[in-house]
């Protein structure tokens, strides 16, 4: 199918060129074959089944699992002028059904879905109405059991695959070692596709690891901070920590701000914004910060507490320096990391009969009756729950990993809500409306003169930004849009953040709940192997860091980064001549003012000028390269 993709390219994103490896994974799907696709954090993945959607016409599924994400890439496509929505379970039924009209109707050119809608036979009955041309797996790393974020609900993309034969499959990772890789084309029956691979190296992006042998990391934070420039972000494991480490960092005259899963979405949304708009350099964040951020210039990413995997580390680490200038990412060590990590794997897998315990208490607070339950999402409060059973909320979370895992039921935690408002009435009846409030009137006043497409779609609201536009408090700005709501004129549906489960199978009794190797045994093996990994990539300063976690993720890697401490180190120990050579054997291209020599500056440029004359350079006065 010959198409001219740079066009398309162009017209929607106003680039001329593709990234590496982009256009030639865009062109598969385009001759109706499968492709997976391997690229770092920040590569540019989206734009590789994006525009072969827009190409091919027609509907694209994209299957994603997280609300965040979909939001975020639903509203990037819609300010190009590409028609997407998303349909998850955070959506009321009218907005559902909206989008179906719309989908029927070939308004839209993206689907995506959260990959438990796919379990619906009504949603497979009616995406095989639909003339889809592509589907695509985006985190595609989850569906494999040996991926460090299995999620059990994307194995029903095969079923989808098998409705929809013919159509080419996109799967999309940054992060798969050899073994998940293989096991993601099994799972998709992918076997024999291509497989589109870019290096996971950084070229741009220093690995730094700090030691703190007095263990105060605090300490060694500050001195990172104030020794790089541009955004930062801070990455640490408990929400506690996210609040009192910013408090620290403001005191200390660094402008921070925190984030974690707990806020509510106002908070959020503005700790987001003041962060990515400048307003504050640094965020401290559980690792529920990052998905979706659309920020290319962060300089630094530190993490004070170790992830428990080199994939987790590449994924956030990589969210430094995605414009491709110099940037750092940096891990905080002290020897009590190495218990810690230990410990974490302890934790990760409860003694069988509490998980089995955990699973009988869930399925009596939601009050489903053995035998049912099934394909149903049910609200879920974890904390209420905790406190009602006695159940300790460190062991709920890797308690539910493991039922998910054994095909039992799935905890989904992501699905908070903004508000949303779509006005019921024809715009030419609200000349005569009647019978409310002033403080109603001005309210919907507020909102057509703030908001487009209310009469014809739910659209997301902010009632604090009502609250300032109209002059009215929030209480008042609320009951206001209540009443609207009670009269009919409006259909509100409140912010809400609520927790799900999702019922793989029907309610059993605990003696029939089987927890096999592959759940438990092997996962846990996995995950030991993974935290040895991690610990080796922390505290084993023998060898390049870089060349070390390419190799993890089955990567040749010839030579070394030359950027990372252990670099660094290695090269100022090397007589001066071999470290100039050194350098430009790399290829790298030195720069008269450059600070890679410190206080030998000006004996490296006597080399690179013995060098010049012996041929074995080109030097103009303010730049040498090698021959």
């Amino acid at each position: 199918m010959e198409v001219d993709l740079k066009a398309i390219l162009r017209r929607y994103w106003g680039y001329d060129a593709f990234r590496p490896l982009q256009e030639e994974a865009a062109r598969y799907p385009l001759e109706g074959r499968d492709v997976m696709v391997l690229m770092p954090t920040g590569g540019g993945k989206s734009v590789t089944f994006q525009v072969p959607g827009l190409a091919l016409g027609g509907l694209t599924i994209v299957v994603t699992p997280l609300i965040s994400l979909m939001k975020d890439q639903v509203d990037g496509l819609r300010r190009r002028g590409i028609k997407a929505v998303a349909l998850h379970s955070g959506l009321s039924a009218a907005e559902i059904r909206i989008a179906w009209e719309r989908l029927d109707n070939g308004r839209y050119n993206f689907l995506y879905l959260s990959p438990e809608k796919l379990a619906s036979e009504r949603m497979i009955l009616e995406l095989k109405r639909m003339p889809v041309k592509l589907i695509v797996v985006d985190e595609a790393h989850c569906i494999s059991q040996w991926g460090y974020d299995f999620r059990p609900s994307y194995l029903n993309i095969g079923s989808l695959r098998k409705e929809l034969p013919g159509v080419p499959v996109m799967a999309l990772t940054a992060t798969a070692t050899p073994k998940v890789e293989q096991d993601i084309l099994a799972r998709l029956g992918m076997e024999g596709a291509p497989v589109m691979r870019r290096s996971f190296s950084r070229d741009n992006l220093s690995y730094i690891v700090r030691a703190c042998p007095r263990g105060d990391k605090e300490e060694m934070l500050l001195r990172v901070l104030r020794n790089t420039t541009g955004s930062a972000i801070v990455y640490v494991r408990s929400r506690r920590k996210t609040r009192t480490l910013a408090d620290t960092l403001t005191r200390m005259g660094i402008d921070a701000t925190y984030y974690h899963a707990g806020l509510d979405h106002l908070e959020k949304e503005q700790r987001q914004n003041d962060w990515q708009q400048g307003a504050v350099r640094v965020m401290v964040a559980t690792n529920a910060f990052g998905m979706g951020i659309d920020k290319a210039d962060v300089r630094t990413v530190v993490h004070v507490d170790l992830p428990s995997s080199p994939e987790e580390y590449y994924q956030e680490a990589g969210r430094a320096g995605r414009d491709g200038k110099p940037s750092f990412a940096v891990l905080l060590t002290t020897e009590r990391d190495k218990a810690v990590m230990k410990r974490r794997v302890t934790l990760a897998f409860p003694d069988k009969e509490i998980v089995k315990q955990i699973y009988e208490k869930v399925c009596n607070n939601l009050g489903i009756a053995v035998g049912e339950g099934c394909g149903k999402l049910y609200d879920f409060d974890p904390v209420r729950f905790c406190e009602l059973f006695r159940v300790e909320e460190q062991l709920l979370r890797p308690s539910m990993k493991i039922l998910a895992a054994s095909g039992y039921m799935e905890f989904l935690e992501e699905t908070e809500m903004q508000a949303r408002l779509r006005i019921l009435w024809e715009r030419e009846e609200l000349y005569n409306l009647q019978g409310i409030s002033e403080n109603a009137e001005l309210v919907l006043k507020t909102l057509l003169r703030n908001y487009t497409g209310l009469f014809t779609d739910y659209v997301g609201i902010d009632e604090r930004v009502i609250a300032i536009k109209s002059g009215l408090d929030e209480k008042k700005t609320y009951e206001a849009i209540l009443e609207l709501g009670r009269a009919r004129i409006v259909s509100y549906i409140p912010r809400k953040r609520n927790p799900m489960i999702n019922m793989l199978d029907n309610r059993e009794e605990p003696r029939h709940i089987k927890i096999g190797r592959a759940a438990y045994e092997d996962r846990r093996e996995q995950m030991e192997s993974r935290v040895q990994a991690m610990l080796g990539y922390a505290f084993n300063s023998g060898s390049c860091r870089v060349s070390r976690m390419l190799q993890y993720f089955g990567e040749l890697y010839a030579g070394e980064c030359g950027s990372c401490d252990v670099c660094r180190e290695k090269r100022k120990k090397m007589p001066i001549e071999e470290r100039v050579l050194s350098d430009l054997r790399q290829g790298l291209t030195l720069v008269r003012a450059e600070r890679l020599y410190g206080e030998r500056r000006d004996e490296a440029w006597q080399i690179v000028v013995r060098l010049e004359r012996e041929g074995i350079v080109d030097f103009d006065g303010h730049t040498a390269r090698l021959r």
